[in-house]
């Protein structure tokens, strides 16, 4: 049983690193754990990335089906959130074995990683 457990972990992990390398849907997802709990409109979320609508959704179902965001009705509007507990998740597998467990070495990091703008290459401030 703990053998299948390891390989189901396995596959969402892959599922999940899967969903976030592409560059917009990282972005997405970043603009999503910056908005916290309370989470974003798809349509600001589209606003900021600079991308049709259309094209957003199809990258947040991506994120919605390896279980990375979550989605409400808000009146009219669909809010995504960042499930925070599947991101702690993905970090603790990625984090698991790090450095001999070596809590130093393997701390997060404090210093937020400046965020880079679909298609531009360029880091933002």
């Amino acid at each position: 049983m703990a053998v299948r457990s390891r390989r189901t972990s396995a596959r969402q992990m892959v599922a999940a690193l899967g969903a976030l390398a592409h560059e917009t849907r990282l972005a997405a997802y970043r603009l999503m754990v910056e908005a916290g709990p309370a989470g974003v409109p798809a349509g600001l979320i589209a606003e900021r990335l600079g991308i049709p609508p259309s094209s957003l959704t199809f990258h947040l179902q991506q994120l919605l089906h390896a279980g990375l965001v979550t989605q409400r009705r808000q009146s009219r509007q669909i809010i995504y959130a960042a499930d925070f507990a599947a991101m702690n998740g993905l970090m603790n597998f990625l984090t698991a074995n790090c450095c001999g467990r070596d809590t130093v070495i393997c701390a997060p990091l404090r210093d937020p990683v400046p965020a880079v703008a679909p298609g531009s290459g360029r880091r933002s401030a």
